[in-house]
């Protein structure tokens, strides 16, 4: 059925029938629940499948924020401000119910700290109506309650919790959007940061396979994804903090928990580049390190797009993080840490080091682009692979100083410029849509809907011979073998 604005939307679903609403002419669903709620005896567990209900749920309203402080991405006014466990929920918005359109799937990022798909920066109604595409955002579990990894802790509490709900989600889009208006055989996953690092894992994850067939991975962050071990110290050491046998830590009160865990968080910031919070590989659920699994050929081998910004770390730089190498003391104390025999080779491939600018391009190739290259490198071996440099920034960055930092490029894919992050970087973005928007979500659905014709002419793969880069400036794009090829190459001794 096509949507009519104004009017509400019932679909039946195997679960039961849903009650939307509409934005803009697009049906938009709310709040909808994609597995049991995770709490009482489902905290630290995985997703249960969702129970059939009888009559009509309403989706009007969005359900809560997963447990986290404040931030800025969440900061505007019509942003939700509650927060629970019970936070298992989806938004949908569709142009057509009763179509069959392809279906852009957006996992959140936030360092599995923060986040949710809930907030108006990744608000999904004008990607849908740009593109016909049926647009699905996750929210799922983050901080001690999906990003801090106590499977080692034993009966009751399974590994990857944040992973587990993300693929829960996809289950339920295979599942169900199809009474939507989406096409279940052809869904594309896309995230940012925490939300990119997802991606990628979910390339590697066996239990994925077959829920996606393309995905986007935007600024992914794979330090954040560590080796079991790891996480097992961290795991003991938050017992040991709590104070309690691994039985008694289910009952225990949200802010205690969030408290133990937190503490651990800064410590681990003060001592490595992977933090206490993240995903954990080496376990059934993701078996290998993304990258390792790409040079295995061990993942999905879908159509990928992969790339990062210009200026990562210019934001985080503020608050000189000690795990991103930003400052003299942490570039050195990170390769102590890492890469001692890397560090010589690694600092030659930044000439104007020690100045600001290479710092700064240290902390962000540490984090994302480094690893990003190395992905990128060992995937498009067996699968096709297209790589991007976002180097876009407008007058509020520039005043700033930040140039096109991490995350800035969210606003112009879903052409959120009116949502708060999105007034603050585009003051005039609602009026006039900067060109640099236009065509970054046009690139994006192209690719989505599969339109290989287009993509071969304007976006060539990514293959190790040239190493071919699309460089996303404010007035044009183009595409440019290997741009950052000497620190491409320096880093590869470290990923």
């Amino acid at each position: 059925m096509a949507v009519v604005a104004g009017q509400s939307t019932v679909v039946s679903t195997p679960s039961g029938d849903l009650r939307g609403d509409t934005e803009g002419g697009i049906a938009v669903w709310r709040g909808v629940p994609y597995a049991e709620q995770p709490v009482g005896a489902r905290r630290f567990r995985s997703p249960e499948p969702l129970a059939p209900w009888q009559g009509i749920r309403d989706a009007t309203e969005h359900g809560p924020l997963p447990p986290q402080t404040k931030s800025f991405v969440g900061g505007g006014r019509d942003d939700p401000k509650v927060r629970d466990e019970a936070c298992l929920t989806l938004t949908v918005w569709s142009p057509d119910a009763g179509a069959s359109l392809p279906v852009m799937v957006w996992i959140p990022g936030g360092a599995f700290v923060y986040g949710a798909g809930q907030f108006q920066l990744y608000n999904g109604s004008r990607l849908a109506a740009n593109g016909n595409v049926v647009v699905v955002n996750v929210t799922y579990r983050i901080g001690v309650f999906g990003g801090f990894e106590l499977s080692d802790l034993g009966d009751g509490f399974d590994d990857n919790l944040a992973l587990r709900d993300q693929i829960a989600a996809l289950r339920w889009v295979r599942e169900n959007i199809a009474a939507f208006g989406g096409d279940p055989s052809r869904v594309t996953v896309f995230g940012e940061s925490a939300g990119g690092t997802s991606v990628l894992a979910l390339t590697g994850a066996p239990s994925a396979a077959g829920l996606f067939h393309r995905a986007i991975a935007q600024s992914p962050a794979l330090p954040l994804i560590a080796d079991r071990e790891y996480r097992a110290a961290n795991a003991h050491e938050f017992l040991r903090r709590l104070g309690v046998e691994p039985a008694e830590v289910k009952a225990l009160p949200q802010r205690q928990l969030r408290r133990a865990a937190g503490i651990l968080q800064l410590k681990s910031a003060a001592n490595t580049p992977t933090l206490a919070y993240g995903l954990t590989h080496g376990t059934e659920l993701l078996p290998h390190d993304p990258v390792q699994a790409a040079r295995l050929g061990l993942t999905a081998g879908v159509p990928l797009i992969i790339g990062t910004n210009s200026h990562e770390a210019s934001m985080f730089a503020w608050t000189k993080p000690p795990m991103l190498p930003t400052t003299r003391e942490s570039v050195s104390g990170y390769f102590a840490r890492v890469a001692p025999e890397a560090k010589k080779a690694v600092l030659q491939a930044y000439p104007e080091y020690p100045r600001r600018s290479a710092l700064l391009a240290i902390g962000s190739d540490a984090m994302f682009a480094g690893p990003a290259w190395a992905f990128a490198d060992a995937y498009s071996v067996s699968a096709p692979t297209r790589m991007y440099r976002f180097d876009h920034f407008g007058l509020s960055l520039r005043m700033l100083g930040l140039g096109a930092t991490h995350g800035s490029e969210i606003v112009h894919i879903h052409h959120s410029y009116a949502s708060f992050v999105g007034r603050k970087l585009h003051p005039l973005g609602r009026r006039i849509q900067p060109g640099v928007g236009r065509r970054m979500q046009r690139a994006w659905l192209d690719f989505a809907r599969d339109t290989e014709d287009v993509d071969a002419e304007h976006w060539p793969l990514y293959e190790q011979r040239e190493r071919l880069t699309r460089l996303i400036t404010t007035t044009r794009d183009v595409m440019t073998a290997d741009p950052d090829g000497a620190r491409r190459s320096a880093w590869a001794a470290v990923y």
